[in-house]
């Protein structure tokens, strides 16, 4: 009797509705956006409504929405009140009137059907006012948890259930976590390739959200009858960490029932269709574009418009304006057919700028449209190989990842077009690779068709044994990054099949690094398969280097790093030792989050392998790795250089390598690399031939001479770079094109050079204009609320880059038969233009549907532009050049930054709060030009600067650098710069160039021996050249203005050479009637003392400051080799004194970090000195006296290798 009467309690408390029954409810939602701070401004919405539930079968429900009425608020939260948003509510009701049916049994809303032309906004609203009645009611338990449905998706749900026995009533609270959902319907779009980082969350988050109802259910004959529901949620976000300030998005809900009645009439409800259950549903275009707002309906004419206002606004200057608009055009091109963008393009096509700008947006249009437009193009042929590979690869990249898309996508590989240029080719193949791993970050187990085409193409490349084919292949499928391409990159692996030691080092080099994203999404088996290329001697050094990386991305355990080191220190083969060990080192002083652990393994690896590899020098491969974290901000960056060498000089491989770290995510955001195969040919086996060392240039010229010999299908160079960590772009730089650039720029080219026809066009006048509009990163994070509205965090990144050229030249007498006669022509050029970019940056939090948009924004905008005009005149024969540049006539902005961060309502301009406003202008004046040069600063600041990293950037900022005329400057006609050089025959570059070494190679002897003898005898009175003082060079820049005489500064240089030392003297002096200021600066080399003196003089007559530097090599008793500097100086102007006082402060602090010891002594004043030691082939020591104190240290790890030098002394004084 007992557990029925349970049963029968449990039963009386499910929500029930009775289908012969009417319920009318009232409804109010609201949400607001703000900082939950005082006197900030919040940007807020609410609704209010009535509802009827009418029965129509035990299962089937009508719901019935009237007297709809939307307000809205922008202002200050107490001191401003709602408004009546008469259209927002005109819209709603007109589509609320239309009748919904949901299906509703046991507690379980499992269909809505609607009338066809309603909105999926209107249909999410509806969802949010049903999710009242999901909630899952058990007496037998106070607290229970449930996976459950409900309008964020099938998620985690905590209940919480409170009996009130005098009102017959169940209090029951629910708490949602909809942070870790089975199903969640949240949706990211664009962050597939910033993974995340879940070391970083734990120092803190940049979103959270909270959710919680609470339902009054009474109890009925029928069953629980929910007569209050509750909805209460909260998100923070911020672009740092929430606990340092953040923007707050508060939804509320609640619903009370007004009466329940008996249902007399039927309600008629006409053609419905099904949309699907209460899971929130988000468009699959995911329009609108939260940043903007605009009536997407017939976009044709507007798109026409746009194209042709951007292209104008953007020819003589980048239009920082307009460029914003970008986004407009791409939110509208995402709204047309793909019949539109035919039509479009045929309307565009046969102009170069409106084609060049409808090229590089369209391919913003995320869907098949952009694949099927751009298909239509590859097999017309009626785009150049250039538009087309740069449409293809941001077409490519920025495609919504569906199954359809990679399907269609897959077709450009067997396009004859795609292959019609090389680099076009290369393109097309990485970028479907790209494609491939963004498709199976959201696609688990993601389908090996998707990816057979590049594992085909490889094992082509292989059995035609295709060195370019591999590569290419290999790379690509390091861009896939498939689980199941492994099977086919070990077939490229030494040890792994048989014959592949055989292989091109380059092409093994490429399948190891094919690795380097699936070492994050199968850590384990990249590191079984890495770490036996690393421990395996045998193989090449490069392959063992590169595996040794590809471990370390995987973030193994302390017991591999563990192996690592047990290697190392029995590595025989230096170049391995040197690059795995400052790997480990780089990492174990990490502090970005995603090396947490591993720098903690690293570190105890260090202090290990620190005795034997710590004195390795730079001749060795190398990693360097730099990075910084702050967990305030949430925010770092790392960047590495990867140098890999062998017995040759010049690196093997160099690699250059940039991260950010945001918002718990990672985002390799370029990294560029150089592979020398070909010069490495050149130089192996011939660095013995070096007998002088890397000075020995007539030696290396002649190895480098030797590379039209080189196979003709093997590259000198190859670069390649990623973006976002995708490799984009890859090029091998081969034999025939140098060959076709040397001999374009030959002086024996003729007509035939395309330079020659170059000049033609100048002579008669040309210009040149380009633009490049481009959406460099779209991430958007929607989440919807408990009122259906969705919750949108975006950000957006857009560029445009311009520039602009013309140039006209007269050329007397002009060249007949070859460029050659042009050095003995008089040129006279005249040229204008300007080169710029405009950056712009938005972050968005709130509510975006294309109703309305209600939240936070940040707007930052980043403008550098660079005008010129000038004149030169070129005559070669008599070396004098002049340039005539016009003077600036108005205020002429550089560079800016602008930003602002305000709250908005359907893009009503923000609200002011109460603010600190600053603005500062300082200029630097150059009278003589008649030009200004200007900062100008400006900031209008919200309250709360000094508390949370967010506020600082609440409210307005404006900074920019500027040239402005010079405020009571006399006008100036033009601004002339004179280069003239003095000498009819001066030394030319290998003269100086042998010079230098045998001044080097004397030095060296003569230290190494310790000898008394001096240069003298290197240096015969017969090379000795005329010691006449006669100018070298003499520049002037003067401002013109007639008839008043010339203005400006002159400056001459003088060699002086004689048989004891080489003198070099400038004079610069300020030209004017009463001028008297000068600079005068003398060095020289004493050839017999082997010694270098400087002096620097500059006032009045160069009489009133003085500083002077000497260098010295010397030989100390113990025959080490060192080198002394020192510097002294007299009088110094107030900021050199300033300066070096401050410098003087931060020197123990410094020193200390540096690990050098220090003492205080009296040494002489004005006076600094550095003296450094060498104290072994891979080592030296230091000591360095500044007036009040010395600080040395001994054994300083080298970055050169001092071998040539142990029996030498080097003493260094600064």
């Amino acid at each position: 009797m007992w557990r029925l009467h349970l049963c029968l309690l449990v039963a009386l408390a499910e929500p029930f509705l009775n289908s012969k029954k009417t319920y009318e409810y009232k409804y109010e939602g609201l949400v607001r956006v703000g900082r939950e701070l005082p006197d900030l401004v919040e940007s807020a919405l609410k609704m209010r409504c009535t509802f009827k539930i009418i029965g129509e079968s035990p299962q089937t429900f009508v719901l019935q929405i009237s007297n709809v009425d939307v307000e809205d608020f922008n202002g200050l939260p107490g001191k401003g009140v709602f408004s009546p948003s008469q259209k927002l509510t005109k819209r709603l009701s007109a589509e609320f009137s239309q009748p919904i049916v949901f299906e509703f049994s046991k507690g379980q809303i499992t269909d809505i059907r609607t009338a066809p032309g309603v909105s999926n906004t209107v249909v999410n609203i509806v969802r949010g006012i049903l999710g009242f009645l999901q909630v899952t009611v058990k007496t037998t338990q106070s607290f229970y948890e449930l996976v459950e449905l409900g309008i964020h998706g099938v998620c985690q749900s905590s209940y919480t259930v409170e009996e009130d026995s005098n009102a017959k009533e169940l209090i029951v609270s629910q708490m949602v976590d909809i942070t870790n959902c089975q199903q969640p319907a949240a949706l990211y779009r664009g962050m597939a390739l910033a993974p995340e980082d879940k070391l970083s969350k734990q120092r803190g988050e940049s979103v959270v959200s909270t959710v919680k109802h609470t339902y009054t259910v009474k109890s009925t004959a029928d069953g629980g009858l929910i007569t209050k529901a509750f909805a209460q949620e909260r998100q923070y976000f911020t672009p740092f960490n929430v606990k340092g300030g953040n923007s707050r998005l508060l939804a509320l809900r609640d619903i009370e029932l007004l009466k329940v009645s008996d249902t007399t009439d039927k309600i008629v409800t006409g053609q419905m269709q099904s949309r699907g259950n209460l899971i929130y549903k988000t468009e699959k275009d995911l329009r609108p574009i939260p940043v903007v707002m605009i009536n997407l309906n017939e976009p044709m004419p507007k798109i026409l418009d746009l194209i042709k206002r951007l292209a104008q606004a953007n020819i003589y200057h980048v239009d920082s304006a307009s460029s914003t608009d970008i986004l407009n055009l791409i939110q509208l091109l995402r709204v047309a057919t793909l019949e539109n963008l035919e039509q479009l393009w045929k309307q565009v096509s046969g102009n170069d700028e409106h084609r060049r700008w409808f090229l590089d947006l369209v391919v913003e249009v995320t869907d098949e449209r952009i694949l099927k437009f751009l298909e239509t193009r590859f097999k017309a042929g009626d785009i150049t190989a250039n538009e087309a590979g740069q449409a293809l690869v941001v077409a490519f990249n920025h495609l919504s990842a569906e199954p359809v898309s990679v399907a269609l996508a897959q077709e450009f590989l067997t396009i004859p077009f795609s292959k019609s240029h090389p680099l076009m080719w290369n393109t097309v193949v990485l970028a479907y690779g790209s494609l491939v791993y963004r498709y199976c970050v959201y696609t688990d187990p993601c389908p090996i068709t998707v990816v057979q085409p590049l594992l085909d193409m490889a094992t082509s490349g292989l059995s035609k044994n295709s060195e370019e084919d591999m590569v290419l292949a290999l790379k690509a499928l390091g861009n896939a990054a498939h689980p199941s391409s492994i099977k086919t990159l070990l077939k490229f692996l030494p040890g792994y099949t048989a014959g592949a030691e055989k292989l091109p080092i380059r092409v093994q080099s490429a399948a190891v690094q094919s690795f380097r994203l699936l070492a994050s999404r199968d850590p384990h088996s990249v590191q079984d398969i890495v770490l036996n290329l690393f421990v395996q001697r045998t193989l090449p050094a490069e392959i063992r280097m590169l595996a040794c990386m590809v471990l370390l991305e995987t973030k193994p355990s302390i017991a591999l790093i563990s192996v690592i080191s047990e290697v190392l220190l029995e590595e025989t083969d230096l170049q391995v030792a040197s690059f795995s060990y400052s790997l480990l080192k780089g990492i174990s002083k990490s502090r970005t989050p995603d090396n947490q652990h591993l720098s903690t393994a690293c570190n105890i690896a260090i202090k290990i392998l620190t005795p034997k590899l710590g004195h390795l020098s730079y001749r060795y491969s190398k990693n360097v790795h730099l990075d910084w974290f702050h967990d305030d901000f949430l925010f770092g960056t790392s960047a590495d250089i990867y140098m890999l060498q062998n017995e040759s000089l010049i690196p093997t491989k160099l690699m250059l390598k940039g991260k950010m770290h945001f918002i718990g995510r990672i985002l390799q955001f370029l990294e560029f690399g150089f592979r020398a195969d070909g010069l490495k040919e050149l130089l192996v086996g011939k660095t013995p031939q070096l007998k002088k060392g890397i000075t020995d240039f007539a030696t290396i010229m002649n190895i480098l001479s030797d590379w039209q010999n080189l196979p003709k299908d093997r590259p000198l160079l190859t670069a390649y770079a990623r973006v976002f960590g995708q490799e984009a772009f890859l090029m091998d730089v081969r034999e025939d094109s140098i060959q076709s650039i040397i001999k374009s720029f030959s002086p024996s080219a003729g007509k035939e050079s395309k330079v020659w026809e170059k000049i033609q066009d100048v002579q008669k006048g040309t210009s040149w204009h380009w633009t490049k509009p481009h959406l460099v990163y779209e991430a958007r994070f929607i989440q919807p609320t408990c009122l259906g509205l969705p919750v949108e965090i975006s950000k957006y990144y857009s560029i445009i880059n311009a520039i602009t050229v013309k140039a006209k030249a007269e050329i007397n007498p002009p060249p007949k038969e070859h460029l050659g006669e042009l050095l003995s022509s008089d040129i006279s050029l005249h040229t204008d233009g300007f080169v710029g970019v405009t950056k712009d940056h938005f972050v968005f939090h709130g509510i975006n549907t294309e109703l309305f948009q209600c939240g936070t924004e940040l707007k930052s905008k980043i403008v550098s532009a660079l005008p010129w005009a000038f004149d030169l005149k070129i005559n070669r024969k008599e070396q004098k050049y002049e340039m005539n540049l016009t003077p600036i006539k108005t205020v002429t902005e550089l560079f800016s930054v602008k930003y602002v961060f305000h709250d908005y309502y359907n893009r009503g301009l923000p609200k002011g709060s109460a603010t600190d406003v600053w603005k500062i202008l300082q200029c630097a004046d150059a009278k003589i030009y008649g030009t200004s040069v200007c900062i100008e600063a400006e900031a209008k600041r919200a309250h709360y600067l000094h508390e949370y990293p967010l506020y600082y950037f609440l409210g307005h900022t404006r900074f920019s650098y500027q040239l402005e005329p010079a405020e009571g400057a006399k006008p100036i006609e033009k601004i002339q710069i004179q280069v003239t050089a003095g000498r009819k025959n001066p030394p030319g570059v290998s003269e100086m160039m042998n010079l230098s070494h045998r001044v080097f190679k004397d030095t060296r002897d003569e230290i190494t021996s310790c000898g008394e003898n001096n240069l003298s005898n290197s240096f015969p009175a017969s090379q000795d050249l005329d010691a006449t003082p006669e100018s070298v060079i003499t520049v002037k820049a003067l401002g013109l203005s007639p008839p008043a005489k010339p203005l400006g500064y002159e400056g001459v240089a003088f060699y002086l050479p004689t048989a004891q030392r080489d003198n070099i003297e400038m004079i610069v002096s300020d030209v004017g009637e009463e001028a008297n200021w000068k600079m005068c600066a003398n060095a020289n080399t004493d050839k017999s003392q082997t010694s270098a003196k400087a002096h620097l003089r500059w006032g009045a007559e160069c009489q009133t400051y003085d500083l002077s530097m000497r260098v010295s090599a010397a030989c100390q008793p113990e025959s080490k080799p060192s080198i002394y500097t020192k510097i002294t100086w007299g009088a110094l102007p107030s900021v050199f004194t300033m300066i070096g006082q401050r410098i003087q402060e931060y020197v123990p602090g410094i020193s200390y970090i540096m690990g050098f010891y220090q003492k205080y002594e009296k040494n002489p004043e004005r006076q600094a000195a550095v003296t450094v030691v060498v104290s072994s082939s891979q080592t030296f020591d230091m000591r360095v006296k500044i007036p009040e104190r010395t600080i040395y240290k001994k054994a300083i790890p080298s970055p050169i290798d001092l071998a040539g030098f142990e029996a030498v002394n080097f003493t260094i004084s600064t």
